[in-house]
This record gives C-alpha cells, structure tokens and sequence, in this order.
C-alpha cells in the first residue's frame, strides 16, 4: 500500500465506535481521500422475537432499521461539520463480517477502521473467534481504535522483527501518521539463554552472548530503517531484551505513543494459522490505537 485511496469505518452506532469515525474522518481529511461509514444490521436476534409478536413483524423490522438509518445518517453529518469530508454512510442487513468484505472489496478499501470496544463490534472481534477469522483472512490493514482523537497521531510505536511484515507496517506507519515521530523497537533474545543457564555456563559468557545478540540487532535495525528511508529526524531506534508483548506494552507508555502499528504475524510461520499471539496481546492490553498491517 504506497497509497490511501479510501477509508472503510465500520460502526456499531455506539460511542466508542463514533471515536473510530471520528479517527477515520480526520485520516479521510489528512489524506484527501474518501470515507464510507458502514453500520451492518444484523436482524437475525428478532428471529425469535417473531415467534411472539401478534403483531406485524415486518413493521418491527422496518422500525429498527429506520432507527439505524436516521442515527448513521446523524452520524455521517456530525462528521461532516467535524471535519468537513463527505461521508459516504451506508447500511446494509447481514452477516457483520461478510458484508464488511463486500462493501471493502467493491470500494477498494485501503484501511479498515473499528472501535475497539462497542455493543457488537469489537467486544467480539477483540476476545472472540470473529477478530482472528477477519484478521487471519483481511488482506486490508485494520486500524483499532481505542481513544477518541485529539489531532493527528504525534508518537507512533512500531515494533519490528525483520520479517517481511516489518518493512510494511513501517511504510504503513508512515503512510497514516506522515508526521509522527516513529519509534521503531525490536525485542531480542538470547538464543539458548535458558539452555545454558540450565548447563551452569558462567555468567560472563552468556554476558558476553547477550553483548553480541544486542550489537547484532542494533545493526539490522539500522539497516532496516535506511533501507525504508526513515532519518534521525523523524524517527529513533530502540532495542531490548526480553518477552516482545510486554516490551511493547512498556514501550507504549515510556514512549507516551498514541498508536502501535504491528504486523498481522511474527517471524514465526506457524503464526500464519492465526492472528499472531504478540499482536493479539498487544490488541488487547494497550491503551493506544493499534493499526494492524498486512
């Protein structure tokens, strides 16, 4: 993705999810690029109210969805006024995932946005099976959205691992917040650490291992940045040991970032099957947006 092209939010109409169009109206003006707002009704919960309704159920139907329709369309011209972008808001009836895809695919989304927590949306993409089938099958990056926004994003976190998925959510990085101070952060290991501490190797030599593992990766670091044209101007490199979850999470606060950008997957081709377990954490635990880049 070298180029937005238009922005998908999709909205439960709750409050956390109108901060999400907020964030998505002000990338929509920031970009110069279009912004649909899609809220999906789902009416298969009245399947069972049918069952007791004397009266005309299609009327029940016909209501709720008029509701919906008179809170979007509120919704689309707050966002307007906000932010002076025309919003292309669209309700459809359906499963929320597969009419996600749908309006994504025919508009050519290039970013997906959600809030994070919500009456539908997010509650379940964040804890449940429904988040790891989107992302696990998304080829769209996803912005979660966690805190309404105040202006544009100023500090952004993108932890790397020097696979492929690094070198995109650095350029995706970029490409949302092009005026943000990148903090780039890789988390290594010792290899074998555990192992010859278990062997009782004297401490100076696993010291001596641990010396030569940072020196290793400071200078791919450095490299990587070069190679994706990030200067000590708009960006700063920082490199730790230890568990990679909880290093970004730390790094979140010390860093005072407002969003972390990270790949769909680790290094790890086994974390190909799923949503990779340090996004998924990282998804869960911070307080900061998390964009998603595939």
């Amino acid at each position: 993705m070298s180029k937005l092209h238009s922005i998908l939010s999709a909205t439960d109409l709750s409050t956390p999810a109108r901060h999400a169009a907020e964030r998505a109206a002000q990338l929509s003006q920031e970009c110069g690029v279009p912004l649909c707002l899609l809220h999906v009704a789902n009416l298969a919960p009245l399947q069972r109210l049918r069952q007791m309704l004397t009266s005309d159920h299609e009327s029940v139907e016909h209501k709720v969805l008029s509701t919906a329709r008179e809170r979007l369309q509120a919704e689309a011209d707050a966002l307007h006024s906000l932010y002076g972008v025309n919003v292309d808001d669209r309700l459809v009836v359906g499963s929320l995932i597969t009419e996600i895809r749908a309006v994504a695919d025919e508009l050519a989304s290039g970013l997906l946005v959600c809030g994070a927590r919500g009456e539908s949306l997010l509650r379940h993409m964040l804890l449940g099976s429904t988040a790891e089938r989107m992302l696990s099958n998304t080829t769209r990056p996803l912005l979660v959205v966690k805190q309404a926004p105040h202006g544009a994003y100023k500090t952004v976190l993108v932890p790397v691992d020097f696979s492929p998925s690094s070198v995109r959510a650095l350029r995706h990085a970029r490409l949302v917040a092009p005026s943000a101070q990148l903090v780039v952060l890789h988390v290594f290991e010792v290899p074998f650490e555990g192992h010859l501490r278990y062997a009782n190797v004297n401490e100076d030599i696993i010291n001596h291992y641990r010396v030569a593992a940072l020196q290793e990766a400071s200078q791919r670091l450095q490299s990587l940045c070069q190679d994706v044209g990030l200067s000590a101007a708009n960006s700063r490199q920082v490199v730790i040991q230890g568990d990679p979850a909880t290093r970004v999470l730390e790094q979140e606060i010390e860093q005072d970032c407002d969003l972390i950008v990270m790949g769909k997957h680790g290094e790890n081709a086994l974390e190909n099957l799923l949503l990779g377990s340090v996004t998924k954490q990282v998804l869960v635990e911070s307080q900061a947006d998390v964009l998603v880049s595939v």
